[in-house]
C-alpha cells in the first residue's frame, strides 16, 4: 500500500462529486426514459379504452380494474386503492352504477357503508380493455431488438418491485393500479 500525500486528499473529494455527479446524470437519464415509456403506455391505454368504451375516463377505468382484481371493496376501501377522496370515490361509483358496470349495496356489518363490486358488464370491458393493451404492447415489444428483450423485463421488474407494484403474472387482470 502506498502511503497518502496532501494531493491524494485533494482528488479525493472532487472524485467523490465526479461520481455523485455521474450517479445524478445516470438517473436523469433513466428518469427521462422512464417517463417517455410513461407517456407511450398512457397511449396505449387511452386507445385501448377508446376502443371498447369511449365514455368511460381512465380513473373510472381505473376503480374497474382495482374492484376486478380486488373484489367487492367498501366505498372507503376504493377510495384508499385509487388514492382519491372518499367523496371522489362515491361520485365515481354513483357513475359507474349508472353505466351499468358497478353494483353498489349496503354493507350488511353497517348500513351506512356501500360495498361495490363489478358486473359482468364491467368484467366485460376489463377484459375486452385488457386484451386490447395486450395486444398493442406485444406489438411494440415484437419491434425492438431481440437482445434487449431480457435486459428490458429485468429493468422493468426491478422498477416495478421498487414502486411496490405486484406482479402481472400475480395479478388476475394485468393492468396493475393497485
Amino acid at each position: 500500500m502506498s502511503p497518502r500525500t496532501a494531493d491524494d486528499d485533494k482528488d479525493a473529494p472532487s472524485s467523490a462529486a465526479a461520481r455523485r455527479a455521474r450517479a445524478a446524470s445516470e438517473v436523469d437519464r433513466v428518469t427521462d426514459a422512464v417517463l417517455t415509456a410513461s407517456r407511450l403506455l398512457v397511449a396505449v391505454s387511452a386507445r385501448s379504452l377508446n376502443e371498447v368504451e369511449d365514455s368511460l375516463t381512465l380513473p373510472q377505468f381505473r376503480a374497474l380494474v382495482v374492484l376486478a382484481s380486488r373484489g367487492p371493496l367498501r366505498l372507503t376501501h376504493l377510495a384508499g386503492h385509487l388514492a382519491v377522496n372518499p367523496s371522489t370515490a362515491m361520485r365515481m361509483a354513483e357513475r359507474l352504477a349508472a353505466a351499468g358496470m358497478i353494483d353498489r349495496s349496503p354493507n350488511p356489518e353497517n348500513r351506512r357503508e356501500s360495498i361495490a363490486s363489478l358486473t359482468d358488464a364491467g368484467r366485460q370491458v376489463v377484459e375486452q380493455v385488457t386484451s386490447r393493451r395486450r395486444e398493442e404492447i406485444t406489438a411494440i415489444v415484437e419491434r425492438m431488438p431481440a437482445d434487449h428483450l431480457d435486459r428490458l423485463a429485468e429493468a422493468l421488474e426491478s422498477f416495478s418491485a421498487a414502486g411496490g407494484e405486484p406482479s402481472a403474472g400475480y395479478d388476475p387482470i394485468p393492468l396493475g393500479w393497485q
